[in-house]
């Protein structure tokens, strides 16, 4: 007698037997409506600034002209308002264009999921991120991946996926692993100083290594900033670091380590050679140049010397 080959078969669903394709198919596709903007709350603790630039003011005029040609990505919550995921600028820009709704994808995700895809809109779509920026969005993918790699409700190993992230997160950002912990690091950092980062007056090397200081020591060089208008170099902060570390950083001996001339802060002269070879001897060999020039300018110094005094 022939075997039934009863695992050929597939059950449909009920939902199935009883709608059409049509209602099949929408079933799949996300929810996209207008929304009221008063109604969209902004994500908590958006690391990424809104800032009112020119680009937002131009994204301004063509949402007024052609409405919002890429949905916004918003989450409901339980009190009938939403939270934004991805559109922070476009939301913005259409306040700033007198439009009361914002076309958005209604999506219904955890938080760790909508704080990955918050993190990585912005990264994909913003042409300037800042340093402070970077550091808070990496810090809360990572977190929100390692969370991920916990659950035991995924299909895919968990201890695989919490080892690994850091590992995702540098392929997908094109950044290192340790330098996406080097960008991390400056979340430790006190206000003024993670500014003066983005500011580009203090360069992300010497930024880490004051991040491993205590917030006092800090406030300490940043009052010497205050004062002197001068920025600590990498040496100087690997200097304090190590002190600090061995419990022997004053903060008089911040002052004197911040107060030492580094050799970026000496002045130089940039002398085109050719405007002053024509007036030097080719006997003069390339690595007596500086001095014959110095020479010069002494000889030239005392010469005008000699006419002041033939005046008075």
């Amino acid at each position: 007698m022939a075997k039934s080959n009863s695992t050929d078969f597939t059950l449909n669903k009920l939902d199935d037997l009883f709608s059409t394709q049509d209602e099949r198919d929408n079933a799949d596709k996300p929810e996209i409506r207008d929304i009221d903007i008063s109604l969209i709350d902004d994500f908590p603790n958006h690391p990424f600034k809104v800032a009112e630039n020119e680009e937002l003011f131009e994204l301004a005029e063509s949402i007024k002209e052609q409405g919002v040609l890429i949905p916004a990505i918003v989450r409901p919550k339980e009190n009938g308002r939403y939270e934004m995921i991805a559109g922070h600028r476009r939301k913005r820009a259409s306040e700033l264009a007198g439009i009361d709704t914002l076309r958005c994808i209604v999506s219904d995700l955890d938080d760790d999921a909508a704080t990955i895809i918050m993190v990585d809109t912005n990264l994909r779509q913003r042409q300037q991120i800042l340093p402070s920026e970077k550091a808070k969005a990496y810090k809360m993918r990572l977190e929100a991946m390692n969370r991920q790699g916990e659950r035991t409700d995924l299909t895919f190993s968990p201890v695989g996926k919490k080892l690994y992230s850091d590992q995702t997160l540098a392929e997908e950002t094109g950044e290192s692993k340790t330098q996406i912990y080097r960008i991390i690091r400056l979340n430790n950092l006190v206000p003024e100083l993670l500014e003066f980062v983005d500011e580009g007056k203090i360069g992300l090397r010497p930024a880490v290594e004051m991040s491993y200081l205590d917030e006092d020591t800090q406030r300490d060089i940043v009052d010497v900033i205050d004062e002197s208008e001068c920025f600590p170099s990498h040496a100087q902060t690997i200097r304090m670091r190590k002190a600090f570390e061995q419990g022997e950083l004053t903060r008089d001996d911040v002052v004197a380590i911040m107060n030492e001339e580094k050799p970026n802060q000496v002045e130089k002269i940039t002398i085109r050679k050719d405007d002053i070879r024509k007036y030097i001897p080719k006997s003069v060999k390339p690595d007596d140049m500086q001095k014959f020039i110095c020479d010069a300018v002494k000889h030239y110094a005392k010469h005008l010397e000699r006419k002041r005094e033939q005046v008075r």
